[in-house]
């Protein structure tokens, strides 16, 4: 089988097929600095910006708290099923929902996908023209300014896809990003804390919220960024070593270095709107901070990792489709779309389309995980062409997450809707052959 990294157009299907043994290099140390580095965001800093206000400093920390670990936990649960079998998310996808059903929820991921690149592209642009302006009086929020800008992020994303994933990850995430993002959060808490001991703890724990949501709401809120991850973590983790026992190296690797990352995030963005003047934007606010420039601009690297995430994991879903040309061209012309939507399209009055969009995937990934998450066979190849019970109990799931959100939002929607989903499609599972019994799949076997 052709390696993913792989410059000519193949016929064979990388991303239905699992990962032989010889391709698997990820340790422990890789998929911990791995999610760590996906799990910092200006976008995660906003959300934690936006909780303090509507439920107060201290239901905002359980909800950051619980939250992350419960949406990493999920992320690592489904990176595990991905480590085992050695599936891409959409080989998953195809083995619980059958090969022809699949396709739906594949495509509705790479537009997602394609949808989440083109913000983080937008989040980049703007991040930039806030640095430029205040650091150097450069006007760069016009139309020219805003295009240049783009384009610029768009050729250091088609440079990055033009490479190794395998490479990127351990050569320079885990070697050289990862310490100069933690050194950034570190100066940036540093900062924000000392601010905050001035003003007064006691009084920052003891804010109130102005009822804007309730516990659960804030949970909601807290979970759907890893739960937004769940549809690309498998394309990652199929690349761990199988572990001879345990939980294994992509499970407890994933939890940590997500979990750490999405509460230190959101944590900081509580600080930040904490001490700030009101009115003043996130990322004004981190430029005016001591040394904020240089910290907000190893972030706004980071974030590169996020658009790069995004795009590999949509070209895996689109080669499955049309294995006809290889990942990486896949991801070429899928960089290239995205940083042309980033140029004409008002990426801020879509965001609540992406948002609902995400809102499929809770249900999706609760029957996987019902289906196939629990100590059962997984092959490669679905049950059948259309797996009925699964895709309607997907379908409901959906309609259940939307009905939670309109008429009982107090409950939350992703936590209720994802536990019916995982009993279902526990419940419903195909009984277990005596030759697919008994834990990892024959497939999985096979490959020691």
């Amino acid at each position: 089988m052709a390696h993913d990294d792989d410059n000519e157009p193949s016929s064979a299907n990388e991303a239905l097929a699992p990962l032989p043994a010889s391709q698997r290099v990820f340790g422990w140390h890789d998929h911990a600095s791995l999610w760590f580095s996906l799990g910092v965001g200006l976008l995660v800093m906003q959300i934690g910006a936006y909780l303090v206000p509507a439920v107060g400093t201290r239901d905002a920390a359980i909800a950051i708290v619980l939250g992350s670990l419960l949406g990493a936990g999920l992320l690592a649960w489904t990176a595990r099923l991905g480590c085992e079998s050695g599936l891409a998310s959409a080989g998953l996808m195809h083995a619980t929902y059958g090969s022809a059903f699949a396709r739906l929820p594949v495509l509705l991921n790479i537009v997602q996908l394609v949808g989440w690149t083109t913000f983080e592209l937008v989040i980049m642009r703007e991040g930039t023209q806030a640095i430029g302006q205040q650091a150097f009086g450069l006007a760069l929020g016009g139309p020219l300014g805003g295009a240049l800008t783009t384009l610029l992020w768009g050729a250091v994303l088609l440079a990055l896809l033009a490479g190794s994933m395998v490479k990127l990850v351990r050569r320079f995430v885990s070697r050289f990003g990862l310490p100069l993002v933690v050194l950034s959060l570190l100066w940036l808490t540093w900062q924000f804390a000392t601010r905050l001991q001035a003003k007064g703890l006691d009084a920052f724990w003891a804010r109130p919220g102005d009822g804007g949501m309730g516990m659960f709401g804030a949970l909601d809120l807290v979970i759907a960024m890893p739960v937004s991850w769940l549809p690309l973590v498998a394309d990652y983790a199929r690349h761990g070593k199988r572990s001879a026992g345990g939980l294994g190296s992509a499970f407890s690797g994933t939890w940590i270095g997500y979990a750490l990352a999405n509460v230190w995030c959101y944590a900081l963005g509580v600080m930040v709107v904490s001490v700030a003047e009101p009115g003043t934007g996130l990322v004004t606010a981190l430029l005016l901070a001591q040394g904020g420039l240089v910290a907000l601009g190893l972030i706004l690297i980071d974030e590169l990792d996020n658009a790069y995430g995004d795009v590999y994991s949509g070209s895996v879903s689109t080669h499955s489709l049309l294995p006809r040309w290889s990942v990486r061209r896949w991801g070429l012309l899928l960089a290239a779309l995205c940083t042309a939507l980033a140029l004409v399209l008002p990426m801020h009055t879509l965001e609540p389309f992406l948002l609902m969009l995400s809102s499929v995937f809770v249900p999706l990934y609760g029957v996987i995980l019902g289906r196939l998450g629990t100590g059962r066979a997984v092959s490669s190849v679905g049950p059948r062409r259309v797996d009925l019970g699964a895709a309607l109990i997907w379908i409901a799931g959906i309609a259940a997450y939307h009905a939670l959100a309109k008429w009982a939002p107090q409950f939350g929607s992703a936590l209720p809707t994802l536990a019916a989903t995982f009993l279902l499609a526990w419940a419903s599972r195909p009984k277990a052959t005596p030759t697919t019994a008994g834990g990892a799949s024959a497939l999985a076997q096979s490959r020691g």
